[in-house]
């Protein structure tokens, strides 16, 4: 049994309303889970990322990259090998899996898929990291009585 207290770690923290999922999705992690197809994850630059999966055997209509909210899903169905009607085929050993796959991977809310492509049985799929001008950090100035500026006080007009 897993039991974590995280609520030191709460007190700090605001507006951070998805770290309760983010913990039990962590949480649901074992060893069990699925390793096919074997992926990478590159960075490529200061805000370019790169995610490389091995679909060796699949064609481009039968793999499907779709991104919901947050979510990266890639999905790979193998369609039915057609054969000629004269040939008759004995796989004696098969190494190349075809194999139905599902993999998701979460992004933050600052990165956006800008791109997918197969070549030579690798799936690269670009990411770039795109923060907004309102989520940069930025200074505060700090102020005092000494740089606040003068008041000039306004003297009635006369009549």
């Amino acid at each position: 049994m897993r039991a974590f207290d995280f609520s030191p770690l709460l007190r700090s923290s605001i507006g951070f309303d998805h770290v309760n999922r983010l913990f039990d999705l962590a949480s649901r992690l074992d060893e069990t889970a699925p390793s096919y197809p074997p992926y990478n994850i590159e960075k490529r630059g200061e805000d370019a990322y790169r995610i490389t999966m091995a679909v060796a055997g699949f064609r481009p209509e039968e793999l499907d990259v779709t991104v919901k909210e947050n979510s990266l899903i890639i999905t790979g169905k193998a369609a039915e090998e057609s054969k000629a009607e004269d040939e008759e085929v004995t796989v004696l050993h098969r190494g190349i899996a075809r194999r139905a796959f599902e993999r998701r991977f979460q992004l933050a809310d600052t990165v956006k898929v800008v791109g997918a492509d197969l070549r030579d049985g690798l799936l690269h799929i670009a990411l770039k990291r795109e923060v907004p001008e309102a989520k940069k950090p930025r200074q505060i100035p700090i102020m005092t009585a000494a740089n606040a500026g003068t008041v000039i006080d306004a003297q009635p007009k006369a009549a």
